[in-house]
């Protein structure tokens, strides 16, 4: 018969020791709890102040039925509270990740580490569990929002609302393995900390430069992390989104991998680099091949009435769209975001070219006496409009593409005001979950150092 203790020192055994332990010096750190408490008041700040704003458009909403229908949950509520998650994850969540690499590099004990584990992948691995559960942990003052609008008798839409919590993980993986990256390339938790808010800073340039005029930046938004989470957030799923994050995280893993180890020669390390980048590069080439988009909002927004969408779709010629037109002007701002992004999702084969020449504000036109003008070619037809009108536009192409189109008939979306009272919010994000999370940390602080929880400690390191 097979032993107790040969059972034990199996490989499941090894890996479940090695995220106790990982997943234990989380929660013994101060600067966990430090980033809950502080998650719980900014949660708390935003909700609040989101059910108050969105209590007083309610009010008006309530008197003119007409204005109901701007009444969306997603918008008022989930996108403006989750943002303060989203600053968490941005700013506080790569300390965390970086002490779980950057410490044991300081202290010298990576290098037993990396000798009692089965390999370094292993160690990384298991690190990203750990933090994994850590981020659940974070998620109980983000879902309390949740649950406390739904307690107000709020509405909340399922598909949305999970889509909207996907990209906010997926964003939190990309981050942890960027911090990750960040503490194996450095050999101090400061310096790791320094690279990892560049990278994030970075981030944040791009997404600057995708509202400029133009410049070899602009051409680089599409790398934005904040541009992908604001898909999710718009009730958009992108499956090339999704697809390329998780790309973006598995290649910072297998980056973290190859320079974690000491001693590995450096030619071995930048050729394995290259070689990461590669595939990494090819596999978010082919990702964009898989074209899949779910407008997942119950007031489908970012759709147009589905036999325009058929229609549309069934324009497999070149589609070319010139604007002439400031990239700030708002009329164009209101033309991207209501026409020319369903535009690029629906029709096969569309190219639209900016073209701005003035010195002008944003509704200027300057010297171009062309300023405004929108041409649409398709089959060798023309024509120009200075509308932004979706109904407009796609009158135009409809008729460049020699369609007769018949709108289906959609279920009028009717809002959701509400007049809500955020006593009992308060209560919970100012009162009842900071001392749940003194009470927590205390218990994790005074832990009972009982035969057990010894005997666990002595037997997962010596399994490790």
């Amino acid at each position: 018969m097979r032993s107790p203790d040969r059972t034990s020192d199996g490989p499941v055994a090894k890996w479940r020791a090695l995220f106790v332990k990982e997943f234990r010096e989380i929660l013994a750190g101060r600067a966990f709890w430090i980033m809950l408490f502080l998650l719980s008041l900014l949660m708390g700040y935003s909700f609040v102040q989101a059910v108050n704003l969105y209590r007083e458009a309610s009010r008006t909403a309530l008197q003119f039925p007409q204005l109901a229908r701007g009444m969306s949950p997603l918008d008022g509520i989930l996108v403006p509270t989750w943002g303060a998650f989203y600053l968490a994850m941005t700013l506080l969540f790569p300390f965390i990740a970086i002490r779980l690499i950057g410490n044991e590099k300081q202290s010298g004990s990576l290098k037993l580490l990396l000798q009692l584990a089965p390999s370094p992948r292993a160690i990384v691995l298991v690190k990203t569990l750990a933090l994994a559960a850590s981020w659940g942990v974070m998620l109980i003052p983000a879902c309390s929002s949740l649950l406390l609008w739904a307690a107000m008798g709020g509405h909340l839409y399922l598909p949305e609302t999970f889509n909207l919590v996907l990209g906010h993980a997926l964003y939190a993986l990309v981050i942890a393995c960027i911090a990750f990256l960040a503490a194996a390339l450095t050999e101090s938790t400061a310096t790791a900390a320094i690279v990892a808010l560049a990278f994030i800073l970075g981030s944040w340039v791009l997404d600057f430069a995708s509202g400029s005029q133009g410049g070899w930046l602009k051409h680089l938004s599409f790398l934005s992390l904040t541009a992908s989470l604001r898909a999710f957030e718009h009730g958009l799923f992108d499956l090339v989104q999704a697809l390329r994050l998780c790309i973006a995280a598995a290649s910072l893993l297998g980056l973290t991998m190859i320079w974690l180890p000491p001693g590995t020669p450096l030619i071995r390390k930048l050729s394995h680099t290259i070689a990461v980048a590669a595939l990494a590069s090819a596999m978010a080439f082919l990702s964009g091949l898989l074209i899949f988009y779910s407008d997942v909002t119950e007031d489908r927004r970012n759709s147009f009435n589905p036999s325009d969408e058929l229609a549309l779709k069934a324009m497999n010629l070149p589609l070319r769209i010139t604007i002439h037109m400031n990239p700030e002007d708002s009329r164009l701002k209101e033309m991207e975001r209501n026409v020319l992004a369903k535009l690029r999702r629906a029709v096969p084969k569309v190219k639209i070219t900016y073209v701005y020449s003035g010195e002008s504000g944003s509704f200027g036109s300057g010297d171009d006496p062309n300023y405004g003008l929108i041409v649409y070619a398709y089959a060798g037809k023309r024509d120009k409009s200075t509308s932004n009108s979706d109904e407009e536009i796609l009158s135009i192409l409809h008729n460049l593409a020699g369609q007769q189109v018949t709108a289906v008939p959609e279920p009028e979306y009717k809002g959701y005001p509400l007049v809500a009272d955020t006593i009992l919010s308060e209560i919970w994000y100012y009162g009842v979950l900071p001392c749940f999370l003194a009470l927590a940390w205390w218990l994790t602080r005074h832990a009972p150092r009982g035969t057990g929880q010894r005997s666990t400690g002595g037997s997962n390191e010596s399994q490790i």
